[in-house]
Order: structure tokens, then C-alpha cells, then sequence
């Protein structure tokens, strides 16, 4: 387990190399765990999952506040400011209704993003109104929705069962928001990682007890373990929560053929 020490001139180099910077190699834990994301140039999706010792991310009556502790938000925040855009279903903002800033860190805000099918979403929701960072809203192209506030609405075609994240990428990387962190909930995140199309999972652990609710990763059933994804893992001691840097295998299209991975609502 390596220990997460992170000083500001590391933050301005890792701010740095997000703007374009040339990578300075280094071996610090700080660099290990942030420069893959603040280096990439291509795509890049990042997942994070903050939950319980026990896999939930809330209680059943949907209490999620304050399960990460103020160095697991510190992280999420950290990531934030190293992509283009973060990504969260509409169930999350319906229940939590996030501001998706960056508030703990120095760095610029992500452009904001809402998978939204059946346009549920019904404009009084805060981040309309906050005057923060750009909203996009994904819609199913076959929905008719009511007009949102200071929001780009991208209608999408729909599959057999909801918007194809791939197809949600795509558009994002149209608007050169190529660098993405998929924040929640469960259900999105489940579908961009069972659709083969995230490079790094952070499970992100606050020593708290919940005993029910909902878990934080819920993906396609699996009968057997060989199954089971496998990451190459390393540990970091955030201070109040240890974080799991899992590298997931992003599969081909190819590889992908004839799967049932779309993004339905709720999420």
C-alpha cells in the first residue's frame, strides 16, 4: 500500500500536465496514481465509486452524504479537475441533486454531464441554475422532453434497451471532451465498465458499517468467478479512506459484438 502525500508544486505539475505539458516522469505515489488521467491525450474514461466497508454507497432510504470521508472527496475532487467531463445518470441527480465542481482542489471545473432517457429531468434541478461549469443532457432521440435551462439537450438513438454509451463518447469526444470520469450512479457506471470502456476503476473505501442498501458496482451476473474481472490493482492511504487503482481492459468493438450493454434509465 503506498501512502497518498501530495504537495501544491505536485498539484501545479499534475495542472500542468493536464494543460499539455510534457510528462516529467516520477516515481512519487501522487504521480503513479493521477498523471495516467491528467496525461491522457486520447480517450480516457476513469470510473470512481465511493462506498462503505461493506460495498454500499447509501442507506435504503438513499442517504449517501458523508460516507467518503474528507480525504476520499479530496480524490473525487482531484479527478474532477483532471478530466473534460464527468458523467452521472439521472437517478444520482434526481436523488442528490450534485453541483459536480470542483470544490476542495485547485483545477477548473468539468463540463457536466446527465444521461437522462426518458427526460425526467424537469429544469429546476441545481445545476441549471448554479451558473457552474457547461450541462450536457443525453436523451433518448424518441422522447420528447421539456426545454432545460443553460443546457445542451443531444438527442441519441436509442438500442433495444436505452442510449449505447458508446454513443454517448462518441458525442463527447465530437466536443473534444475526450478525458471522462463516470461518477454514478451504480447502473451507469456497471454499463460503461460492462460495455469494455473504462481504463481505470477507483473504489475509493471509508471505514463505515452501513449493513444494507445499495452496493456500488453492479454489474452483468456471472455464474462462474473465472468469469470476474481481475484488474492489476494498487492500493493508496488516502488518510481517512484507502483507494483500490484498478486497470480494467478496454475491449474492441469487435470484441464487444452482439452484448447487451446499453445505458437505461434509472442511473
Amino acid at each position: 500500500m503506498r501512502s497518498l502525500e501530495i504537495t501544491e508544486a505536485t498539484w501545479e505539475r499534475l495542472l500542468a500536465l493536464r494543460q499539455g505539458a510534457a510528462d516529467i516522469t516520477g516515481t512519487d505515489a501522487a504521480h503513479a496514481l493521477y498523471s495516467p488521467i491528467a496525461g491522457a491525450r486520447e480517450r480516457f474514461v476513469l470510473a470512481q465509486v465511493g462506498q462503505s466497508l461493506d460495498g454500499r454507497i447509501a442507506t435504503p432510504a438513499g442517504d449517501a452524504r458523508d460516507i467518503s470521508g474528507p480525504d476520499g472527496l479530496a480524490h473525487l475532487h482531484r479527478c474532477r479537475a483532471l478530466v473534460d467531463a464527468v458523467i452521472v445518470g439521472v437517478g444520482t441527480v434526481r436523488a442528490d441533486d450534485p453541483k459536480l465542481s470542483v470544490r476542495m482542489v485547485k483545477g477548473p471545473a468539468p463540463v457536466r454531464v446527465v444521461v437522462d432517457c426518458h427526460a425526467a429531468l424537469e429544469g429546476g434541478e441545481s445545476l441549471f441554475h448554479d451558473g457552474g461549469a457547461p450541462v450536457i443532457v443525453f436523451r433518448s432521440a424518441s422522447t420528447k422532453g421539456r426545454p432545460l435551462p443553460a443546457a445542451e439537450v443531444v438527442d441519441l438513438e436509442p438500442k433495444a434497451r436505452g442510449l449505447d454509451p458508446r454513443d454517448i463518447l462518441d458525442a463527447l469526444a465530437r466536443r473534444n471532451l475526450l478525458r471522462v470520469l463516470v461518477e454514478g450512479g451504480a447502473r451507469t457506471i456497471a454499463r460503461f465498465i460492462d460495455a469494455g470502456l473504462v481504463d481505470r476503476l477507483h473504489v475509493a473505501i471509508s471505514p463505515i458499517i452501513i449493513g444494507s442498501g445499495p452496493s456500488g458496482i453492479m454489474l452483468s451476473p456471472i455464474e462462474r468467478l473465472a468469469g470476474a474481472h481481475r484488474p492489476m490493482t494498487e492500493v493508496y492511504n488516502l488518510g481517512s479512506d484507502i483507494l483500490f487503482d484498478c486497470r480494467l481492459e478496454r475491449r474492441s468493438a469487435s470484441d464487444r459484438q452482439g452484448e447487451d450493454d446499453r445505458v437505461a434509465d434509472p442511473a
